[in-house]
């Protein structure tokens, strides 16, 4: 009976970019209503400013995502590249290196080299990324899915702050946000150490401390330097 074991590796990509856009939607767009809030005596204001904030952040988040996972895929394929031209110019050089790779690994150097040599027989390439390079199907760099899910999952913890904008009594808007958004951050972060199989505890205490002190800096700042805006 084969004994299906369950691992999380596979959502290390659109999974770390989600976490990462949800977070920052919900500390971002709570954190500028705050600051406005404190400043403000009027709802519009706050608003505006959570609204801009929403669709401000979503975009940065999948442009920068873009980019940076772009930055990686162009790396990973230049190694490739670089790796290709070396197995077709020394080959028995390359073979060597990977049956090193096994050796200090734990193998003997004669399986270590019959190792390297099948599985350069079968995929020499493939062999290298993986063992050389560490570059494998399951963290290979990909862009647009980064980009979306940052995206998405911006604007969908974003909307909560967005929301609270609209309903919550002006008078109580800061604590409100405060403790409706920390209350989000620590869903968002149970939900991200479940689905990756991580300590839940650490990491909602985690964004809790750190979603904490970004809010109150925020309400300071608005306090402080507030303009009393209608």
């Amino acid at each position: 009976m084969m004994n299906n074991e369950k691992h999380y590796m596979t959502r290390v990509g659109w999974l770390r970019a989600a976490v990462l856009g949800a977070n920052d939607g919900i500390l971002s767009t709570a954190s500028i209503a705050i600051g406005v809030a404190a400043a403000s005596t009027g709802r519009y204001p706050v608003i505006i400013a959570a609204l801009s904030a929403l669709v401000a952040g979503a975009l940065s988040m999948a442009a920068g995502e873009y980019v940076s996972v772009s930055s990686q895929a162009d790396l990973e394929n230049a190694d490739l590249k670089r790796e290709q031209q070396e197995l077709a110019d020394m080959p028995e050089a390359e073979l060597k290196e990977l049956a090193a790779i096994y050796e200090g690994r734990g193998l003997s150097p004669e399986l270590s080299l019959q190792v390297a040599q099948q599985l350069t027989q079968h995929n020499a390439l493939e062999a290298h990324a993986r063992d050389e390079l560490g570059i494998n199907d399951l963290t290979k760099a990909r862009p647009l899915q980064a980009a979306l899910a940052s995206a998405a999952s911006f604007i969908a913890g974003g909307a909560c702050p967005l929301l609270l904008a609209f309903v919550a009594p002006l008078k109580e808007m800061v604590w409100i946000q405060y403790v409706a958004s920390i209350l989000f951050l620590a869903a968002s972060g149970w939900l991200a150490a479940y689905s990756g199989g991580a300590p839940v505890f650490k990491s909602v205490l985690r964004i809790v401390i750190w979603g904490t002190i970004a809010m109150c800096v925020t309400a300071l700042v608005g306090y402080l330097f507030g303009t009393q805006v209608a």
